[in-house]
This record gives structure tokens, sequence and C-alpha cells, in this order.
């Protein structure tokens, strides 16, 4: 292979202050804070009470691939610990030189770098507007601190925002673009009882469309466990590693950011913003094919009754194909996806280090074999190149 590999997929493991580092001394008591008892393990609090993601993720992890299939259903015990890990042993995962380093190892040039505890907070924050935009505000200043937004080519880390409330989102929106951000991400699912694509989120949709950045919808903490599985029985209250086959099946991954890309086009910010790029990552993409049918019905049902987001072209599934980009779960049928989609909207991604992801982000590869060169490039590199302004 004569180029090297750009990965849409890559995480770190967080320290304790990633939260209070920076945040107002006001809030400091207030926001994500992390106690370590005698075992050593951080445990993650929210005033007073366990978050959704009870431990520190690096404190007690699987080994890279440890998990690999699991969201195939190839791990029959489930999200259990296989290969103990503690992230502190492994320079790499926590910090950005030596994860310089291991990109050069595994041949890769670059790597989106997005949170694992980052990603789970937000929800639990949502009835507290100030603290929410502080504690998202204090983090993305960790994470610029910490990894920076892609100035040498080698990191692009992933700021944190929120549609909570839509001034303080642009003040934050306006400071990450300032410090350089190339992405920036927002959790699947409603907001404050709103779409995403609901009109009055169109100062955010024209800025970042305007300034080319894409917004990635990662797997998060979305509060499906809340809103949704409470009316199928569930206890919302399950920690992450603890969630039921039901909650995996309706909350969590794939009814999250399914519903979201329905809203997006169906609510027409396709229409109103046509330079807008969205990035699925780490949601898998088995659902994609189903869900251009079900836009293209439900906007046919729907013809006659309002649309808050204006009318709607003949084929929505078109315009949401235009603008979406899709980093498929490594299990998934890669040269399916590429036909339904196209090959200039998909990404490569490992999850790296995560256990469900894959050993080495170059196993991907192979996932590749049926597809001819030209085609293989564009989603191992050239893909991910262009949306961050990369030679592909």
């Amino acid at each position: 292979m004569t180029y090297r590999l750009i990965d849409a997929d890559g995480h770190y493991y967080e320290p304790d202050d990633c939260f209070t580092r920076h945040i107002e001394s006001r809030f400091k008591d207030r926001t994500i804070l992390v106690r370590r008892g005698e075992d050593g393990l951080g445990r993650i609090f929210l005033r007073g009470r366990r978050t959704f993601m009870s431990v520190m993720p690096g404190d007690f992890a699987s080994a890279p691939g440890a998990l690999e299939g699991l969201f195939a259903g190839g791990v029959a015990d489930g999200f259990t610990h296989r290969e103990v890990i503690n992230a502190k042993d492994h320079p790499e995962f926590i910090e950005k030189k030596a994860r310089v380093a291991l990109l050069d190892r595994q041949g890769l040039e670059a790597t989106l770098m997005l949170p694992t505890l980052g990603v789970a907070v937000e929800y639990e924050l949502r009835d507290d507007v100030e603290l929410s935009y502080a504690s998202l505000r204090a983090f993305n200043r960790w994470l610029e601190e910490d990894w920076g937004y892609g100035d040498d080519g080698r990191i692009f880390s992933v700021p944190m925002l929120s549609l909570l409330d839509i001034d303080r989102a642009m003040v934050e929106l306006h400071r990450v673009i300032d410090a350089g951000a190339r992405l920036v991400h927002l959790c699947p699912g409603p907001t404050g009882g709103r779409s995403p694509g609901d009109p009055v989120f169109d100062p955010f949709w024209g800025t970042v469309a305007e300034a080319g950045i894409p917004v990635v919808f990662h797997t998060s903490n979305s509060g499906y466990q809340h809103f949704y599985g409470t009316h199928w029985s569930e206890d919302p209250n399950n920690p992450s590693h603890l969630q039921s086959p039901l909650q995996w099946a309706l909350c969590n991954t794939e009814r999250p950011v399914v519903d979201t890309l329905i809203a997006l086009t169906l609510h027409n910010l396709f229409g109103r913003h046509p330079k807008v790029k969205i990035l699925s990552i780490e949601n898998g993409s088995s659902w994609l094919r189903p869900l251009f049918k079900t836009v293209d019905k439900a906007a046919a049902l729907g013809r006659r009754g309002p649309m808050i987001g204006g009318r709607l072209p003949p084929r929505p599934s078109e315009a949401l194909a235009e603008h979406l980009w899709v980093c498929p779960f490594p299990e998934d049928d890669v040269e399916d996806l590429i036909d339904a989609i196209g090959a200039d909207h998909v990404l490569f991604g490992s999850d790296y280090p995560h256990p469900e992801g894959l050993r080495e982000p170059r196993d991907f590869i192979s996932r590749l074999d049926g597809c001819d060169a030209e085609v293989a490039r564009k989603v191992l590199r050239g893909n991910t190149a262009a949306l961050l302004g990369l030679a592909g």
C-alpha cells in the first residue's frame, strides 16, 4: 500500500480533571467529578449521584479489540471485561505525543479523536443550562490543551457542543472554530424537546455550513433510557455496562441516530442549508437502506401535512445521501454500504483503542478485499481527508 490511512473513529481515555481543570470556580463542585476509592477506581458523580458511565472508563478497560464483534452478537456474554488493562499503563491512550508515535507505527497519517466519557454526560446535565455549557466549555478547553484540533495534521479532536440553548451554543461554536476546530459533535436525539432540524437552530447550521465544519453524531448517551425506555417497563438508571437487551435495542446507538437523521431530513435541514455535512460515527450502518425507504415513504404520506422546515423534495432520501457520511461498525457489510450510499460517503473507522473496535486500525483493510483500489483508497483515506481539508 502506497498511502497512509486516516482513521475517522479514534478515541482517548480522559483524565479525572477533564471537566474541572478549566471550569469556573462556581461550577467546580457541581460538574462531573471523579472520586477515587481505596480500590483505585475513579467513580463518576454529578451532584452527588453516580452517572450513566459509573466508573472512569480507562481505569478498568478491555484491551483494543478484545470485544470485537460485540455489536454483531459475536460476544455471547455481552459487555464484559476481557484482557483487562488500565489506560494509565498505555501513554498512547492518554497522551498526544505517544499517540502520534503510535500512529506512525500503525501506518496512519491522522485520526479523528473522540471522547470515551465525554459523549456520555450531556443528557444528565440537561436540567441546568448554565452548568451544561460551563461543563462542555471546560471539557473543550481541556481538549484543546491536551490533544488539539489538528494543527499538527495528525490528531483532529472533536469538541462537544449542545443545542440545549441556541445562544450559548453559538458562543461556544464560534469559540471552538476560532480555536481551530475542523469538526464539532452533537449528541444524537432531541434536545430540550426539539428536533435538531428545527428552524430555531438555523443560526448553528448556517454557521457550520458556511464554515465547512462537518457535524459528527457519535454514539452517545442520548437519554432514550429515560424518555422512551421507561414506557417499555425498563429501569432508566441502569448504568452503561448493565443495559438490558431491550434497552440495547430501543435506547442505544441505532435508534437515536436513525431518529436524528429522519428529523434532519424531514424537517428539511438540507433544503435550508445545502452545504451541511453530517457524519455518523460508531452507529453502525445496517439501518441505512431501510432509512432511505422510510424518509421517502413518510414524505409521500405527509405531503399535505405541516412541514416546519419547509417543503420537501420529491425524494428526501437523495438529499440525505448527499449530505451524510457513514463510518460503519467493523463487522458491518462495508461493500453493501458502499453500494447504498456511494464510495465517496463511506469512512473507515477503527474505534481504537476501545475493546469493541479493531485490534489494529489496519485490520479494516481486509473488509475492502472485494473493492477496487480506487474505492478502497477513498474509504481508507480520501473521504476523511477531504472532510478535514487534507490531501487525498
